[in-house]
């Protein structure tokens, strides 16, 4: 151990965590933002650890790297702006995709460049890469609490790390030859037990401190995909990008199975589930009483449709930017599958949208949530309450403004 960070036999991930923010802290190596704790930690000598990248061959031969948003990364995410790499930068918390691709203004000078590697920076200069970004990650740099010298990382405890790179290789993004490497300092260099190591943990080829360039060498299998049963039904609606994932793994025929659709899951989660059901159960339409087809334009209604539609209480969803390839029958494929079926479709291929029609605005908004994020045919889909919505009796559909 590096140091001094003492661990005592039989620590915890959470334990390590603790001892690691406590003796940056206490002897002075912490960076801002302060406290790390809780953080993917800033340290003194943050910058030298990540200059020595340069140094790597992997480095020189990326030409498109994804390097984390943690602040001790910033120097990493510099060198790879300087030498006119393509940088990916993990969007925060997954909420709104994947990666933002980090693109400086034509002639940018050595400050903007710094500029572009920073947080705000990320913010200013970033345009979003969707599920058809066809991304093709070389090099992955994660920040890390902790590392062994076997490989062995744990994170700041929220899985965000883990997660985008299971889905990076669900996306075909990345290979089991892609290296990983992570900037600590010396002192979050630490023994860390193999036995605390899940098969969705990220293991690390390269570590980089102020001091030494450590080769892992380490064997154990980085993650092979998103393992689905340990995904939560709260952690697919927290990254949305999840679902257009999940959706097209279902589709290729693969198990997508979550872990609060385990069998042997607490029966606390069982009547949330019940719940979920009996929603979608509301909300899908009957058998089709009639459909007219004209061109691009479809329109589908059930038999709830007319009394419904008399009662004035029918609130309409906009769906934008929908692919030219994408047909109807994809769309309520996707609807059913997200428990988002509306009483009435009204597709319009040829404008790229559609208008879906829910029973009340309660569960328009649901179905909005739902949702969010959704990507179909290689473009992320545009949801939203319609902005102008019908009044009683209206047949036609206002266009969005």
């Amino acid at each position: 151990m590096q140091e001094g960070v003492r661990l005592r036999a039989g620590a915890s991930k959470g334990d390590i965590r603790e001892k690691v923010w406590d003796y940056l802290e206490a002897c002075g190596l912490a960076e801002f933002p302060r406290p790390v704790h809780h953080r993917i930690p800033n340290f003194k000598g943050s910058h030298q650890a990540c200059c020595s990248i340069k140094e790597l061959d992997v480095f020189n031969r990326a030409s498109e790297i994804k390097v984390d948003p943690d602040k001790p990364l910033e120097g990493v995410r510099l060198a790879t702006l300087q030498a006119r790499k393509t940088l990916l930068v993990p969007t925060p918390r997954l909420r709104s995709g994947l990666f933002n691709r980090i693109v400086p203004p034509p002639g940018a000078t050595k400050e903007t460049l710094r500029i572009c590697a920073t947080s705000q920076g990320i913010k200013e200069y970033s345009v979003p890469v969707g599920l058809d970004g066809k991304a093709r990650v070389d090099l992955v740099v994660v920040g890390s609490v902790a590392v062994s010298e076997k490989g062995w990382r744990i994170g700041k405890g929220e899985g965000y790390a883990d997660m985008e790179y299971a889905m990076m290789v669900s996306m075909g993004a990345v290979t089991e030859d892609t290296p990983v490497i992570t900037i600590v300092h010396d002192c979050q260099v630490v023994d860390i037990a193999e036995e605390l190591l899940g098969d969705h943990d990220l293991t690390v080829d390269y570590i980089l401190t102020p001091t030494r360039t450590i080769k892992t060498n380490c064997k154990r299998p980085k993650p092979r995909g998103i393992i689905w049963h340990k995904v939560s039904y709260e952690m697919l609606g927290k990254i949305p990008i999840l679902k257009s994932l999940r959706y097209e793994e279902k589709q290729a025929g693969k198990d997508v199975t979550l872990q609060d659709e385990q069998p042997d899951f607490a029966n606390a989660s069982k009547s949330a589930a019940l719940n979920e059901k009996a929603v979608a159960g509301n909300t899908r339409p009957q058998a089709s009483t009639g459909s007219a087809e004209i061109g691009q334009q479809y329109v589908e209604s059930d038999s709830l449709s007319p009394r419904l539609e008399g009662s004035g209480v029918i609130t309409t969803v906009y769906v934008g930017n929908i692919p030219p390839c994408l047909r109807v029958s994809e769309l309520k494929c996707a609807l059913r599958e997200f428990h988002a079926t509306p009483l009435r479709v009204n597709w319009q291929g040829a404008q790229h949208r559609a208008f879906l029609d829910y029973k009340d605005k309660t569960t328009a908004e649901s179905a909005v949530s739902s949702l969010k994020g959704l990507s179909l045919g290689g473009n992320t889909l545009r949801v939203e309450l319609a902005k102008n919505q019908r009044n009683k009796g209206q047949v036609e559909i206002n266009s969005q403004k």
